[in-house]
């Protein structure tokens, strides 16, 4: 047998078995670097063998926490919780407290604060008016402060609800500080009281999601 023949035979027996791997879906026979084809990863909610409950969605490990989570757990979700707040939840020292963040908590106010405590923090917003809800109280009335502010943002108060899911803890601040400002305007100062120290601790950088409160 000549060369060519040989050749053109084994050319001829190369293509028949391509094409007979490319048919047989479920053993397409040789592969080169199979992983590159079909992965190794699972896709979600797959039978997996490998684990007691055959689930391959596995939950967190314990104590997982997203990123730029901070939990608010240290005070409870009760009247005394909101008591004990004004003098044991602190702003941290290190979150900044100039124009732009003042800024920025009073463009978060108007999104989720005015409708009810009113662009001036008078208790007189559009809901009010419209008689959908009554007696929203005025920041001057009250002994309120950044810690009780970031508490009742966090648990909500009253028929306020918590607007953890809506406003980062990051946010609460800056919204803490716009209400004392309309706080201090409504009572005709212009500095912040003194009680407004900023002086942090570590707990109170430490807060989770979202409550509003009744202080905006």
């Amino acid at each position: 047998m000549s060369k060519l023949k040989l050749f053109t035979y084994s050319g001829v027996a190369a293509v028949m078995l391509g094409f007979t791997a490319c048919n047989d879906k479920e053993h397409p026979g040789w592969e080169y670097m199979p992983d590159m084809y079909r992965g190794p990863a699972l896709n979600t909610f797959q039978a997996y063998d490998q684990f007691e409950d055959s689930l391959s969605a596995r939950l967190p490990v314990e104590g997982t926490i997203p990123r730029g989570f901070l939990a608010y757990d240290k005070l409870p979700n009760t009247p005394e919780g909101y008591e004990r707040s004004k003098t044991e939840t602190k702003m941290p020292a290190d979150f900044p407290s100039d124009s732009l963040t003042l800024s920025e908590g009073g463009k978060l106010y108007g999104i989720y604060c005015a409708h009810c405590h009113g662009e001036k923090g008078d208790g007189n917003g559009i809901l009010v008016q419209l008689e959908k809800y009554v007696g929203v109280p005025a920041y001057d009335t009250r002994e309120i402060n950044l810690g009780s502010i970031f508490h009742v943002v966090t648990y909500g108060k009253g028929v306020m609800g918590s607007h953890a899911a809506q406003v980062t803890p990051e946010e609460r601040w800056k919204v803490a500080q716009y209400v004392m400002k309309l706080r201090s305007e409504l009572l005709g100062v212009t500095e912040e009281p003194a009680e407004e120290d900023a002086g942090a601790t570590a707990d109170a950088a430490g807060s989770e999601e979202t409550t509003e409160t009744n202080e905006g």
